[in-house]
């Protein structure tokens, strides 16, 4: 602790090999598993576990099935995030972005995606529809106080740092 109340933090994190287990259902069994397109990649691919097509018309949401079951480590979330090729090009996104999966969930992951385009959007199976994220998960103690310490921001709501 600093003598004006702030917390000095410093962190140093590497993970040589984190593990995530992955159970295929069977409608997603001649699907990839979740993926990195690239080297550098954050987020692996998830993939549409549909029987043939699937169309959002404008306006509308779906919940996509994806065919997969996670076990994610303790101490860990898995962050659902939209695609930003869909969102561009096709005005599809996901409602809950990012959506959590916490590590002891372990029924299928489902995508909530919504159709903000002008035309209605179709679907294939074995899309890739979503990305997911591994993260550190830090939980905090929750103590009760009467007095907050001063900001700059102070109590200026949505919109008060000028963006």
């Amino acid at each position: 602790m600093h003598s004006d109340n702030t917390m000095e933090f410093k962190a140093s994190y590497h993970v040589s090999q984190l593990i995530l287990h992955v159970k295929q259902l069977e409608h997603g069994k001649d699907l990839p598993l979740p993926s990195y397109a690239t080297d550098d990649s954050a987020g692996m691919d998830l993939y549409a576990a549909i029987e043939d097509v699937l169309t959002i018309e404008v306006g509308k949401r779906t919940l996509v099935p994806t065919g997969i079951c996670l076990e994610i480590p303790r101490g860990f979330e898995g962050q659902v995030r939209p695609r930003s090729g869909l969102a561009l090009k096709h005005g599809i996104g996901m409602v809950n972005a990012p959506g959590t999966i916490d590590s002891d969930y372990r029924g299928e992951i489902g995508v909530i995606l919504i159709n903000l385009g002008d035309c209605p959007y179709v679907i294939h199976r074995g899309d890739r529809i979503a990305q997911l994220i591994i993260s550190p998960v830090i939980r905090v103690q929750v103590a009760l106080a009467t007095e907050l310490n001063e900001s700059g921001r102070g109590d200026g709501g949505f919109g008060h740092s000028g963006i």
